[in-house]
């Protein structure tokens, strides 16, 4: 069987104009290290499941990332982290919404669908249960980085102003980091972190969590979403792409397509903007956004490499 992993660190890219040769480089080197950690697990023959955990651990502790220790800040100054993870061979599920200290939400997320009866948890409970099952627990200085935190500032000056959220530079809107992965077993997983929206009401839920809405994984499809995530609930974006191939026949690169480029400015307009990565259970990849750039990275089951932040 073939292999193929695609990951994304969110739409909320730097515009081309303001990113600079080294920013630049030190965002590629973020993609490419999280990619390789999910494509050397597949390679040794893991399950997909554990191949996009890999991969999305390394994105959760690379703060130039809006996941894990680069989350950003609500409008109370804290960082409250969401993640989830599915397995499409069985619909094993498990997710995590509202976490304050701990350094890796995925691997919460995982423990919630392998060490409780539920799909998702949040807030203290979810807390409770990564202390209780020794996941490591970092201080809040461990999230806390200078650039997020001046985002936090701007964005609170500007909705003071009287500025609307809709008008929030993309970086601040969007940021989420995610893995879909074939593996040589032909199961397919995914998953996804993020921090959610810059200034965002403390106890807000986005569509990383919920699944269907931002991540899903089925035996047709796997697919992680970054976004407008009020927006991509409501659209049900993630399970929208698998039911347009189970139901419609459609391929996965049309599937995403329609649901990203059309679907969704159909509903949302213009806020409605974001991307996903999907992948298929022949390896095909699907990477579209409707927004300017989107931080992602494949190999898909012809061995392909791609690495890209902007159109």
């Amino acid at each position: 069987m073939p292999i193929a992993i695609a990951i994304h660190g969110g739409a909320g890219t730097i515009r081309r104009a303001d990113l600079n040769p080294e920013r630049e480089l030190a965002y590629r080197a973020g993609l490419e290290a999280a990619l390789d950690a999910g494509l050397v697990a597949l390679q040794k023959g893991a399950r997909a499941l554990d191949a996009v955990q890999a991969a999305v651990v390394v994105l959760e502790d690379d703060p130039l990332f809006n996941a894990g220790r680069g989350g950003v800040f609500n409008d109370r100054g804290e960082v409250e982290l969401e993640a989830a993870l599915m397995d499409g061979r069985t619909r094993a599920a498990g997710s995590v919404t509202g976490v304050r200290g701990v350094r890796n939400p995925v691997r919460l997320a995982r423990a919630v669908m392998e060490h409780t009866p539920h799909v998702t948890l949040g807030f203290k409970a979810a807390d409770a249960l990564a202390a209780r099952l020794g996941l490591p627990i970092e201080p809040p200085e461990y999230f806390h980085t200078d650039s997020r935190w001046q985002a936090l500032r701007n964005e609170l000056a500007r909705l003071g102003a009287g500025g609307a959220a809709s008008q929030a530079s993309e970086q601040d809107r969007h940021g989420t980091v995610g893995a879909v992965a074939l593996d040589m077993h032909g199961g397919l997983a995914a998953a996804t972190s993020t921090g959610g929206r810059t200034a965002k009401m403390a106890g807000r839920v986005g569509d990383t969590p919920v699944f269907g809405a931002g991540t899903w994984a089925d035996e047709t499809v796997a697919v992680s979403c970054t976004g407008h995530g009020e927006w991509f609930v409501r659209c049900a974006v993630a399970h929208e792409i698998s039911a347009r191939m189970r139901l419609g026949g459609a391929g996965v690169v049309d599937a995403a397509d329609e649901v990203v480029m059309r679907e969704l400015p159909r509903i949302g307009g213009a806020e409605a903007s974001g991307g996903v990565i999907a992948v298929d259970a022949t390896g095909r990849v699907a990477m579209p956004f409707n927004s300017e750039g989107m931080y992602r990275a494949c190999v898909d089951a012809l061995g392909n490499r791609v690495v890209a932040i902007h159109r």
